[in-house]
């Protein structure tokens, strides 16, 4: 009987795909893969791989992207990057606030999309 063994990629669809891949480039940070299959950007994030990609479904036909699904990522300084995705003028939807995951805020990226950040590993 086959099973899951655990989460392997992460994707979000994108209304803009050279948006997208700039957003999470130069203002998160987030550094690209070696290699990207058609229609995606992948970024070289650990343990799981994370892309953005050009969308499956009508997009537009969705009232908001994401609803009901917490995706976080770990830094090494939730801190200073908060304070650099606020200086750029990210949506911050929960500011930063310490809790049992260590320093964890949330922003909202192009797309609408609620990304929380923390720092403990």
């Amino acid at each position: 009987m086959g099973t899951l063994t655990g989460p392997d990629f992460v994707a979000l669809q994108v209304r803009d795909l050279d948006a997208a891949s700039r957003f999470y480039r130069e203002v998160v940070g987030l550094t690209l893969a070696p290699a990207s299959p058609p229609d995606a950007v992948v970024f070289a994030t650990k343990p799981i791989a994370f892309a953005v990609r050009k969308p499956l479904v009508d997009l537009d036909a969705v009232a908001r992207l994401g609803h009901g699904v917490a995706l976080w990522f770990h830094a090494e300084d939730a801190l200073a990057l908060h304070e650099r995705l606020q200086a750029a003028g990210v949506p911050i939807v929960r500011p930063i606030g310490e809790s049992p995951f260590g320093k964890t805020f949330t922003f909202a990226d192009p797309d609408g999309y609620l990304i929380t950040v923390h720092d403990r590993a």
